[in-house]
Formats: structure tokens, C-alpha cells, sequence
């Protein structure tokens, strides 16, 4: 037996009664039953009193509140469990439930949020019941940073930690359907096949010749509501390429938010695993990651609405799972794609993403301070009907050397090492941004003419290691492939998207909307194509061939929605994706 002091156990009895009248417990209406004492595990030798809190009008409905004797206002933690008779049945444990989860518990009759953190039992109670820990998405007056009574269960923020009986939890009813739908309905609602969740990590697919067995109707993504611009942008960036992985990984930090790991859950198990592994994902699947990012960022509408994919990437990727920006500029500013802003050149009928790449940062006078693992360029076109060019050629293969800061570069005489820059030769001394890129000797030369006396030029800031091995060693070009080109069409996005890595991987064309079976109670059905003209179209000699084809009804149909209909286009640098 434990015999405490009376001062030790009137100034906790006192603490107890204090919290007792904090606003969460009076509201749920509990009033101090008993005060159990316990050995504290955060320092050797201290005591806690554990208060049982009995429900006024529930007699069956107790609580905890554990509280050390110099305890602050953090100090306290709350449990809240029912006290069911020896006769009476255990409740019903949820089997959907893990942690992780987003769940709901009810407070006299007020829903409050928050993630599962920790599953398991506390000595406290006798009965060894489930008890779940829960990170609250708001702060609460007697809550902890992840203990009960001295004992660490999970870390968070001061006031968030909530241990409450498992049963007591319900998913997240903000995140479910308005109205439920059984399985079987799903079923009829959107066709016959099955789109099982699955869990782990499942590698991207990657084919080599032959894709017939691989496409036709119910493959890729199923679409419903609106939701081809996140179906196509989905398709592109997880169906055969790893480069967005980090996406589907990444362990949560203190400064994401509560809902991470929910997203994130069902991003990876729900859509992109059944994706590379079934190669079918169906709506309902979809419509949950939806509701999501509805109710999770500051973007509207992502549930019914027309958007436009850099809307989606900034709601999941920006707002949500807080990726690292893919690209970080030399003005200091980091981005998620980068969008092409030129002014049209009356000249060109027909640009590559090359030559509008280039220019672009020619016009903005900046440079991207290293390789990204992957780079999103949104097309100079505006709205879903302005487009600056009736024509865009996406380029297979996209040279960033000379828009890499203290990138070694090459003369552009004499194929030296670069030492200066003149962005005002560019297109004189040769094509593109290599234009501008002159040794010592070929920039004196170059502006010894009179028309280019007044340029001003700049110095290149050279890697000490290349200016030593430069005699010894070629310069490196560099280059980014092109793994996806999405398309827009009066509001409705597609995809074209490489089915592999290297120069031979074939192409496909995705439509998450290419048939549909039914009217108003119907569903979409989704198809994969076969592309295997693609690389060809995208060649010198198949590009002139189609420019020449003035009248764009001419044209291949997959071919005139790659050039006319280009919105965004997905470039991937297989070198830099090894180290990130």
C-alpha cells in the first residue's frame, strides 16, 4: 500500500478539481468519481494521480485524467473510455481503423477530428481495452504532446493528445460520401471491375515493343465528374515512371498537416498501386483523394468542377503533402512547373518546346541553379481557347546546359570553354541559348564588328575542377527526356505518356473518358491506345513532314492533338532521379 502525504495529495486533488472545470470535461459533463494513484515513468520516484471521471447522466460512460502533483496546464492527459458492467458486451471494435487514420469522436454531441497515432492498451485500465491515441487538429486545455500519466505514446504538439477508447472512433464523416454507397452499388454505379486497395510499394510499369497487351478499354484511370484534368496528370506522373515517388513516401514531419499521412495513404495504396499493378483505377477510388483535397486546401470545386492541372499539383503536391519545390530559380524564387511565357514570333508556325524553353528564360533573365529530377512546362496558351501558337512540337529530348547556373558551357565558335556570356548575340552567332556562350578570344573577335561593339556581356562563373581538367575532358551536355505531353481539347485533358525509360520505350495515349456505358446513371470507361507513331512525329525529318500538312483535318488524329492541343508538357532526368 502507498500512503501519500496530505499536503502531496491535497495539492493534487486541488490540481484535479482545477481541471475538472476546464472546458472539455464539463461540457461532456463528467464529475470526479475516485483518484487511483500511480508510479510516474517520467521521473523516478514522482507520483500521479489518476482521477476517474464519471459521466453524470451515463453511469456506464467513464473517463481518466491523469495529473503529476507540479503539474502545469500541459501536464494533464484525458482518457475517455466506457465503464461497462461485468454483463454487459464489449463494444464492437472498428475493423476499418489503423493508424493513420482520419477519425471523428463525439464530445457531448460535438464532433472533434483528428489522426490516429498510436493503437494499444494502457495500464490504467484494468480491462486492457483497445485504446487509440489521436493527434486533434486543434489544441485543447488538458490535452498533452502524446503522454498519459508520464508515459510517452506518440509525439506531438503541446494540447493535441487525446486517448480515447477505440470504439469511440469513427471515420472522419467530413471525408466520406454524403451519402454512402454499399459495395455492389459501386459496383453498378461504376462498372464490374474490381479496384481492391493495395498496400506497400509497388514499382512503376516499364515496356519495351509491343504494348497490345497492356491497352484497350478499362485501363488507367476511370473518370467521373469532371475529373480528367486530375486523371490524365495522374496517369502521367506514377503509371511508368518512379520520378514522383518521394510523393508517395516521405515520413511526415511535426509541420505537416494532420491529414497527411491520410492523404498520402490513399494517394499510394488506393490509386497508384492498383494503377501500376492492375492498371485500372476506378472512380470511387479517385473521388475519396478528391475529397481530400477539397476539404483540405484552399482550392474549390476539386469534387464537381472543371481545373486545370496546375490547380491539382498545387493543391496535393504544394498545399498538402508539402513537397520540396522541383525547381529552385537563380532570382531565389523555387517553383512546381515552370510556364512559358515568350512573346510570339510571327516567324515560327511551328516551335519546339526547345526553342520556346530557351527563350523564355532568355526574356526572364534567369537560370535554374541545378538539374531537377523532373521538369512540368506548362505551354504559352491561356485559358482553354487562346493559344499563342497553332502548333507545338514537344521535344523528345530537352538540352539544359545553358540554362544551368555555373554550368560548364561551351564556346559557341570554337567549342572551348566558355568564359563570358552575351545574351545580346543570341541567334547571331548560332541557334539558341548555345548562341550566347564565348571563350575569351571568339567574344573579342565575335564584338569587334561594329553592329556588336555596344553589347554588354558578362562573366561565367566557371567549377574550379573543370577549368583544371578542361584540356583533358569533353563538356558534358545536358539532357532531360520526355516522359508525358497532356493534352486539352474544348475542356476535356488527355495524356500521351512514354511507357518506359530510354530512346525505344514505346507510347501510349490515355483518355479517362473514351466510352460510356448508360446515360445519367451510367460511367465513364477508360482506354489506353498504342502510340507507336509518336516517336517519329516527334523526329526532324516526321516533323517536317507534318508541318508541311497545312490543314490541321490532315493530320494523324493522335498527332494533331499532340501538336494543337499541348498544355503541359513532363520532362525527367534518369541521372539526377538516381540521387533523389
Amino acid at each position: 500500500m502507498v500512503i501519500l502525504s496530505w499536503k502531496l495529495s491535497e495539492r493534487a486533488f486541488r490540481i484535479c478539481c482545477l481541471l475538472q472545470h476546464q472546458a472539455h470535461l464539463m461540457r461532456a459533463g463528467f464529475k470526479i468519481a475516485r483518484p487511483v494513484l500511480f508510479e510516474s515513468k517520467c521521473q523516478e520516484g514522482e507520483k500521479s494521480v489518476v482521477l476517474i471521471l464519471r459521466h453524470e447522466h451515463e453511469k456506464h460512460h467513464e473517463a481518466f485524467l491523469s495529473v503529476s502533483p507540479g503539474a502545469s496546464s500541459g501536464g494533464s492527459s484525458y482518457y475517455d473510455t466506457p465503464n461497462l458492467a461485468a454483463d454487459s458486451p464489449e463494444p464492437a471494435l472498428p475493423i476499418d481503423l489503423s493508424v493513420g487514420s482520419v477519425v471523428e469522436v463525439t464530445i457531448n454531441k460535438e464532433p472533434r477530428y483528428g489522426v490516429i497515432r498510436w493503437i494499444g492498451a494502457v495500464p490504467e485500465d484494468r480491462k486492457g481495452r483497445k485504446v487509440a491515441g489521436i493527434e486533434m487538429e486543434e489544441e485543447y486545455a488538458g490535452l498533452t504532446d502524446g503522454t498519459f500519466n508520464g508515459r510517452r505514446y506518440f509525439q506531438c504538439n503541446p494540447k493535441k493528445a487525446m486517448f480515447v477508447n477505440l470504439s469511440q472512433c469513427h471515420k472522419d464523416s467530413r471525408f466520406q460520401d454524403t451519402h454512402p454507397v454499399p459495395a455492389d452499388t459501386k459496383i453498378k454505379t461504376f462498372g464490374q471491375v474490381d479496384c481492391p486497395a493495395i498496400p506497400g510499394a509497388v514499382r512503376p510499369i516499364c515496356r519495351k515493343g509491343d504494348l497490345h497487351d497492356i491497352c484497350g478499354k478499362y485501363k488507367g484511370i476511370q473518370g467521373h465528374h469532371n475529373s480528367c484534368y486530375l486523371d490524365a496528370t495522374l496517369f502521367s506522373m506514377f503509371t511508368f515512371t518512379s520520378v514522383f515517388d518521394s510523393l508517395l513516401f516521405r515520413p511526415p514531419t511535426e509541420n505537416d498537416i494532420v491529414h497527411y499521412e491520410e492523404v498520402q495513404r490513399v494517394l499510394r495504396e488506393e490509386i497508384v498501386n492498383p494503377l501500376r499493378a492492375n492498371l485500372y483505377v476506378r472512380a470511387d477510388r479517385v473521388m475519396k483523394l478528391r475529397t481530400l483535397l477539397e476539404n483540405l486546401s484552399s482550392v474549390t470545386g476539386l469534387t464537381s468542377e472543371e481545373k486545370d492541372p496546375e490547380e491539382f499539383l498545387t493543391s496535393l503536391v504544394a498545399q498538402i503533402l508539402r513537397a520540396k519545390p522541383f525547381l529552385k530559380l537563380s532570382s531565389g524564387q523555387e517553383a512546381y512547373h515552370y510556364q512559358l511565357f515568350v512573346e510570339k514570333d510571327e516567324h515560327l508556325t511551328m516551335p519546339s518546346v526547345q526553342q520556346l524553353f530557351e527563350q523564355s528564360f532568355l526574356t526572364s533573365d534567369i537560370k535554374l541553379k541545378e538539374v531537377p529530377s523532373c521538369l512540368i512546362i506548362q505551354m504559352p496558351r491561356f485559358g482553354k481557347s487562346f493559344k499563342m501558337y497553332p502548333r507545338i512540337l514537344p521535344s523528345q529530348l530537352l538540352d539544359v546546359t545553358d540554362i544551368i547556373e555555373d554550368s560548364p558551357r561551351q564556346c559557341t565558335v570554337c567549342g572551348k570553354l566558355a568564359e563570358f556570356e552575351c545574351k545580346e548575340c543570341f541567334g547571331q552567332c548560332g541557334a539558341g541559348l548555345e548562341s550566347t556562350a564565348f571563350c575569351g578570344q571568339c567574344l573579342e573577335t565575335a564584338h569587334s564588328h561594329q553592329r556588336r561593339s555596344s553589347h554588354a556581356w558578362r562573366h561565367l562563373t566557371v567549377p574550379v575542377e573543370f577549368s583544371i581538367l578542361q584540356d583533358h575532358c569533353p563538356i558534358p551536355r545536358l539532357y532531360m527526356e520526355l516522359f508525358a505531353v497532356v493534352c486539352i481539347e474544348t475542356s476535356h485533358y488527355v495524356a500521351f505518356v512514354k511507357c518506359g525509360s530510354g530512346s525505344e520505350a514505346p507510347w501510349c495515349f490515355f483518355d479517362s473518358m473514351a466510352d460510356r456505358k448508360g446515360e445519367q446513371n451510367g460511367y465513364n470507361i477508360p482506354e489506353m491506345v498504342s502510340c507507336p507513331d509518336l516517336p517519329s512525329w516527334l523526329s526532324d525529318d516526321g516533323a517536317r513532314l507534318l508541318h508541311e500538312m497545312k490543314d490541321d483535318r490532315q493530320l494523324p488524329e493522335h498527332a494533331k492533338r499532340l501538336l494543337c492541343d499541348a498544355y503541359m508538357c513532363m520532362y525527367q532526368s534518369p541521372d539526377v532521379m538516381m540521387y533523389r
